[in-house]
């Protein structure tokens, strides 16, 4: 999975807009949504939010999370924890940038919003190497790790299995002097 499909699962993810415009229900294969009314706020998904935003439709709200005070509890709550803590949303890192590149007029305090997520994503994504390390190093078959969203393991994935293949082959080639041998000979011997 690359992160443009991250990012399509992400814009399914409802989000609260006020329109700008009358429309009755609207019937889609993942349900219905609406009513539309003027100044009436409605949970919509991210896409059809982002669409109705580029037309000028609607004026799209901000997640209750994406908030100043909230990020700084949860970059402060993330670094002081030595475990992931949850965040508020799957998507966190996507909505952001999607918010932040196609609605920005509507996220009160942006710059300062992109840089606290921006933090927190550095701090999870240094916490979950160092994960990784000492995984690895420690020579077991499973790890569990709690609360990581589909970007933050999409992004260590490529690198964690190759990592894993590699120590394979060099386990293998370690040990694999005598068992293979041991294969040749019994073949032999039929």
């Amino acid at each position: 999975m690359d992160p443009s499909e991250v990012e399509f699962l992400a814009e399914k993810e409802l989000i609260r807009v006020v329109p700008n415009f009358s429309q009755d229900k609207i019937y889609l294969i993942g349900g219905e949504i609406g009513p539309f009314n003027p100044g009436l706020q409605i949970d919509i998904p991210l896409w059809m939010a982002l669409n109705l935003k580029q037309r000028q439709k609607c004026r799209i709200l901000p997640p209750d999370w994406m908030d100043v005070e909230k990020l700084e509890e949860i970059k402060q709550n993330e670094h002081d924890s030595k475990y992931f803590t949850e965040m508020p949303s799957q998507h966190y890192m996507e909505i952001t940038q999607l918010l932040l590149k196609q609605a920005i007029s509507d996220i009160p305090q942006a710059d300062v919003i992109r840089t606290l997520v921006k933090d927190i994503w550095d701090l999870r994504v240094a916490k979950l190497r160092s994960s990784i390390d000492t995984f690895i190093k420690s020579d077991t078959t499973h790890a569990k790790l709690n609360f990581l969203t589909l970007m933050e393991i999409n992004t260590v994935r490529p690198f964690l299995t190759k990592s894993l293949d590699q120590m394979h082959k060099l386990k293998t080639n370690l040990h694999g002097g005598d068992m293979g041998n041991s294969t040749i000979e019994s073949q032999s011997q039929d």
